[in-house]
């Protein structure tokens, strides 16, 4: 069975319009790259040919990513979940135990992941750490660099 992939409708409306515009303007503009550099004569040696190429097979490479991923997606819905507790879709407002120190992170497809802008995947260990988890309950998570302690402070659904 293909891997499923879980997206918000936001990222499935991201992805569907990411592949139609790849599919029509981008995919004109490669086509029209390797037109103009075999114009250029000698193939073999035409580095605006090897390039445009090149561009071509990452245009077809992520075309095809994006097609595997809306053939094998599965919407994220948020009523199906209990309001109460850490699901995908969750914003959770955690406390380090050990600094003290406070953050918001939104639980996400893996599709959707941005550590860096506090959107954490579902499948990392951080992710499936906080859920099901409650306001006020310890969370533990047993990260690379060892176990980190966290409490969850609030969680908003949306």
């Amino acid at each position: 069975m293909a891997k499923q992939y879980k997206l918000t409708p936001q990222r499935l409306e991201q992805l569907q319009e990411e592949l139609n515009y790849l599919k029509t303007v981008r995919e004109r503009e490669v086509a029209e790259q390797i037109k103009e550099a075999r114009s250029f004569g000698d193939l073999s040696e035409n580095s605006e040919y090897d390039e445009a190429k090149n561009e071509q097979g990452k245009l077809y490479s992520r075309i095809a990513e994006i097609e595997a991923v809306l053939d094998n997606y599965v919407l994220i819905e948020e009523q199906h979940f209990d309001a109460n507790a850490v699901s995908l879709g969750s914003q959770v407002k955690v406390k380090d135990k050990e600094t003290g120190e406070e953050d918001v992170y939104r639980i996400v497809g893996s599709q959707e992941a941005d550590p860096m802008n506090g959107r954490i995947s579902e499948d990392s260990p951080f992710g499936k750490a906080l859920l099901g988890k409650v306001v006020g309950e310890d969370v533990e998570v047993d990260a690379p660099a060892g176990l980190l302690y966290y409490t969850v402070m609030d969680i908003q659904k949306g």
